[in-house]
C-alpha cells in the first residue's frame, strides 16, 4: 500500500522550497488602441470552371479514356 504524502522527497538535496518570485509590475496603458478594420473577402475567380465541390467540372477528352489515363494510339507503319 503506497502512503498518500511522500515527506521524504523533502529531505533530498534540490527539492527545497522555491523562493518567492519577485512582484510582477505591469506597464501602464495610456489609451486603448483602436481596432483594427478587417479586410472584406472576396472570392477568386479560378482559372478553370469548377463545381459545387470546389474541384473542376470534368470534360470528356478523347485523349483520356475514363479513368484519366492516356489512350495509346497504335503505332504507325
Amino acid at each position: 500500500m503506497r502512503d498518500k504524502k511522500d515527506n521524504a522527497t523533502i529531505d533530498l538535496p534540490g527539492f527545497e522550497p522555491a523562493a518567492p518570485l519577485d512582484p510582477v509590475v505591469e506597464p501602464k496603458r495610456a489609451a486603448p488602441r483602436p481596432r483594427r478594420v478587417s479586410l472584406k473577402q472576396e472570392q477568386l475567380e479560378l482559372l478553370e470552371q469548377t463545381d459545387t465541390t470546389g474541384l473542376p467540372v470534368w470534360r470528356r477528352d478523347d485523349n483520356l479514356d475514363l479513368t484519366g489515363l492516356p489512350v495509346w494510339a497504335p503505332a504507325s507503319a
